[in-house]
């Protein structure tokens, strides 16, 4: 059994959209969430999706995954106050019947780019490795620093990698994972991925789809309405034209 979770709790503050989450923004159409959920409720491997999504708008999504079409979805639960307390209530909802050795897909509900190819690879990655987090090289070079004001450290740019989602583990690696978590008060990490890592696991990485962005602020917004408008204008060539844009 393959179960995805979709964790949609967020207000996005970062979008700077004051009367909407960012999940619930529409563009070209369709809203965020649902671009999201589409490619898993196609997907022939993806069993069951369990959603955690900010409570006030969980009516709202159901609606909308009536109005689309949403197939697969058992679940819908309240999101926590922030994405790992999100995760983890889908995750104990996506848990039910499951055996240890069963997969769990878990992605950020405002990765609309996403394709059928990156699912089903970290499906056959998780399947072999028992994790598997989809990754793209840095092209940029990275900085720390302690302050935001002085530079301390560089890091070799070949070794850096940018994480994405969804992210696949065994139910047996990550339902352990959240329960060191509780023991030892890690109440926040940032992905799935990084909660291993800091728990002293490795984790499998192969790469992904630099297009698979996840929206966050406005214009990441351009960015994916300019990807809609493009297929919309190569479809157009080709159907008028006969020509291969």
């Amino acid at each position: 059994m393959v179960a995805a979770v979709i964790f949609a709790g967020g207000v996005g503050a970062r979008m700077k959209s004051a009367d909407i989450p960012k999940q619930f923004i529409e563009v070209d159409g369709k809203p965020i969430i649902i671009r999201t959920l589409e490619v898993f409720s196609q997907h022939p491997e993806i069993d069951k999706i369990c959603i955690s999504c900010l409570e006030s708008w969980i009516d709202v999504l159901k609606e909308q995954i009536d109005q689309y079409g949403i197939k697969k979805v058992e679940a819908i639960v309240p999101g926590g106050s922030n994405g790992y307390e999100s995760i983890h209530n889908g995750l104990m909802a996506a848990a039910e019947g499951a055996r240890p050795d069963d997969l769990v897909l878990i992605c950020d509900g405002v990765r609309p780019m996403i394709t059928g190819e990156l699912v089903s690879n970290c499906i056959r990655e998780t399947r072999e490795y028992g994790s598997a987090v989809p990754v793209t090289p840095s092209i940029d070079s990275v900085l720390e620093s302690q302050d935001g004001i002085h530079c301390c450290k560089n890091y070799p740019r070949s070794e850096m990698f940018i994480t994405q989602a969804p992210q696949g583990f065994t139910f047996e690696k990550i339902l352990w994972a959240h329960e060191e978590a509780e023991k030892r008060c890690i109440t926040n990490p940032t992905s799935s991925s990084e909660l291993l890592i800091e728990l002293g696991e490795t984790v499998h990485i192969f790469i992904g789809e630099r297009q698979n962005i996840k929206v966050t602020t406005p214009e990441d917004l351009y960015t994916l309405r300019s990807h809609y408008y493009y297929q919309h204008y190569r479809r157009f060539a080709q159907e008028e034209f006969k020509y291969e844009v």
